[in-house]
């Protein structure tokens, strides 16, 4: 008699202690993300909400703040930590600088390919990175794909790492982006996403390097029309959690907030998926020269600093990246 009611007394107090304002019968969370309306992202984080409110019959609804209305992303990213936000739909970029954990996913190469890169995080690697990112105040319930990055320029083709030779090449502001670029030779050149148009048309860079759907909606494609199919970055993105919001939910809340946020992974994918192959027809038909790479083990091989590097810091992450590299 004393367990149950101690039980239902627990269960009480996580859900007033949930979020501000959350009553014993419901807890209303606020979560984040970055894209406008329509992008799949944000198709996804609304099909989360609505899944979230059915699995657990409405003990616990979100309200979707999308486009960015709550602040940048690194912002977002430490409210989620401390709380302030209970979820987040981030990239894994800016939180491997965080969570050493995370940042595998940022060494170049580590997945072969997309359909690598799910096998990888939907099963025992995923878990750990999870478990990492935990450490730091975040669970990743589930992974959303944002896509392959490759190389774009105006100079020429990609095809052997030494057409990377001498290019100014902008990337993300994490150490391994930059570390990559110097081992293919170029010179990296981090500066912020809405500077590059500007920096590409005036050649204080001579490229950069993104999904599909990225070189086509900002416009990269008129300026840097040699889009090289390099795959070197496959960063997955996360549908993240408050940890001590998570740890408070009952076993069964748990695993509705899990599996709705799973479901919500795969409507994310498949629309993903189409806007990737969109803005690649997209671009083709307008001009753009785009090649393959028949043969990457040059590249893979260039990458061998940076893995050393990385590993010489991480030593504990060893483990988790041949587990990556032995994934099948």
């Amino acid at each position: 008699m004393y367990q149950k009611f101690a039980r239902q007394l627990l269960g009480a107090a996580a859900a007033i202690g949930v979020t501000f304002g959350a009553t014993m019968a419901h807890a209303e969370w606020r979560g984040w993300n970055i894209h406008p309306d329509g992008y799949p992202n944000t198709e996804g984080m609304n099909r989360f909400a609505e899944l979230l409110a059915e699995k657990t019959d409405g003990r616990i609804t979100l309200k979707m703040f999308n486009a960015g209305v709550l602040g940048s992303q690194p912002d977002a990213i430490e409210q989620v930590r401390i709380g302030a936000l209970e979820i987040g739909n981030f990239n894994l970029g800016p939180i491997g600088p965080i969570a050493p954990a995370a940042n595998v996913v940022s060494l170049p190469f580590i997945f072969k390919d997309m359909d690598h890169m799910h096998r990888v995080l939907d099963g025992e690697g995923g878990q750990q990175i999870s478990d990492g990112m935990a450490e730091k105040g975040l669970v990743a319930l589930a992974w959303y794909d944002s896509g392959a990055r490759s190389f774009y320029n105006s100079r020429g083709p990609i095809v052997t790492p030494a057409d990377v030779q001498g290019l100014k090449v902008r990337v993300m502001n994490n150490d391994l982006y930059s570390g990559m670029i110097s081992a293919l030779g170029g010179n990296p050149s981090p500066m912020a996403f809405a500077e590059v148009y500007q920096s590409l048309q005036t050649g204080v860079v001579d490229g950069a390097e993104n999904n599909w759907p990225s070189y086509e909606s900002t416009g990269h494609y008129e300026v840097a029309g040699f889009y090289s199919d390099s795959q070197h970055l496959i960063i997955p993105e996360c549908v993240c959690i408050n940890a001590d919001v998570y740890a408070a939910l009952s076993p069964e809340d748990q695993l509705a907030v899990t599996e709705a946020a799973r479901e919500s992974a795969d409507l994310q994918r498949e629309l993903w998926a189409e806007r990737a192959a969109a803005s690649r027809e997209k671009v083709i038909a307008a001009g753009v020269q785009f090649n393959e790479i028949p043969d990457k083990a040059a590249f893979q091989a260039a990458m061998e600093p940076v893995y050393a590097e990385y590993l010489a810091a991480n030593p504990d992450l060893v483990p988790l990246v041949e587990l990556i590299k032995s994934t099948d």
